[in-house]
């Protein structure tokens, strides 16, 4: 990761209650090993001073149709290899060979796609980007698009928020996983993190749309399981254990908002009284290498949190459109290198994530299904 010299203008943290700062941060313990701010997300004011200065942006915004068929692709892949290794022992090299290079590979895919139509980048119609989350889901093996949307929507409305984004780890991962062998833990099973952390921060209402997320998956795995077997089937969630596992495109759930190039202040916190002082780092990071061909460009972070409207294909000439506001922000240049420094740099872990007290608010927690996320404020 290279760390910005400077915070560029438009992210510049507005004066605060020092002495409030201070004070708050001397008062939780291990709590306050998480990067506080007063201030707000800075997306916000990142995309309005790029509208302002390239107001042309806003012609990127809307649906890619090309993330149609590379979705149906992709599923007839997964499906595919499931039915060939139908009649493979589980407990195989083969299987998990398979499991690891291309099932996990597609599996990410797949829920970076869904990620995609989350933000209605696939039809212009709600509905349709809903039911082609669905569909997107049936490889996974287990329903998660309908309860993913309203979380991830909150994610960005609610950036670094504690109660309301469900990306955050809590104190309680932080303090118990707050080592080497912890944090391998975590790389390894992260998957789950992110599955069953949401539902204890807060819990959202049934609609129908998760009726029908539940019912096609379990119709499709019915199906499968009656035609190729169980071992089809235990193939597709072996496959999405390891996407979010140690896999090198996972090394995205970590690159995009753990802090990496002041990671330290974490510990400093309760000794260096400068550090206290200072203002929270970064709090989204990108990166620009070659694994965003797979992953539906998800590297590109920060152009992502600034303007979610835009779809995969668009956020590299936003990049080169607004490249002075991109060119200083600190990113990574391996997802493989964030897992490996994640587990063994002792001054990076849970802890290393900027949160803010207020703010934000929830997004599609109801029957809201089709409503958009704004990009203009």
């Amino acid at each position: 990761m290279t760390a910005s010299p400077k915070l560029r203008a438009a992210n510049k943290t507005p004066p605060v209650d020092q002495n409030k700062r201070v004070e708050d941060l001397n008062g939780g313990d291990d709590y306050d090993k998480f990067f506080w701010t007063y201030t707000e997300e800075p997306h916000k004011t990142r995309r309005q001073a790029i509208i302002k200065g390239h107001p042309e942006v806003l012609k990127l915004c809307g649906p890619e149709p090309l993330t149609i068929p590379l979705v149906l692709a992709v599923v007839s892949l997964q499906v595919l290899s499931a039915y060939s290794l139908r009649n493979q022992p589980f407990i195989s090299w083969p299987v998990f060979l398979t499991a690891y290079i291309i099932g996990a590979t597609a599996n990410q895919n797949l829920f970076l796609a869904i990620h995609e139509i989350t933000h209605n980048l696939a039809f212009k119609s709600p509905l349709a980007n809903r039911l082609l989350a669905i569909v997107a889901n049936l490889p996974i093996g287990i329903p998660y698009s309908a309860s993913f949307r309203p979380y991830h929507l909150t994610h960005h409305k609610s950036l670094g928020v504690d109660g309301l984004d469900t990306d955050l780890p809590t104190a309680l991962e932080a303090y118990f996983l707050d080592s080497v062998a912890g944090k391998a833990f975590f790389a390894t099973f992260q998957i789950l993190f992110y599955a069953l952390r949401p539902m204890f921060v807060y819990k959202l209402p049934l609609t129908w749309i998760h009726g029908l997320n539940i019912l096609a998956q379990v119709a499709f795995d019915y199906a499968l399981v009656k035609t190729c077997g169980g071992k089809a089937l235990g193939y597709l969630i072996l496959s999405s254990f390891l996407a979010g596992s140690l896999h090198p495109c996972a090394g995205h759930f970590i690159a995009e908002h753990y802090v990496f190039s002041q990671g330290s202040r974490s510990r400093e916190v309760k000794t260096s009284h400068s550090a206290k002082l200072a203002p929270a780092p970064e709090e989204t990071y990108s990166y620009y290498g070659i694994l965003n061909l797979l992953t539906y460009n998800v590297g590109l972070h920060n152009e992502h949190h600034d303007f979610p409207a835009i779809p995969w294909t668009r956020l590299w000439k936003l990049n080169e459109i607004a490249k002075e506001f991109y060119d200083d922000l600190p990113c990574h240049h391996s997802w493989v290198g964030v897992i490996w420094q994640f587990i063994l740099d002792k001054e990076v872990g849970l802890w290393c994530r900027v949160k803010r007290s207020e703010g934000g608010r929830k997004v599609g927690a109801g029957a809201g299904h089709g409503q958009p996320i704004e990009i203009t404020s």
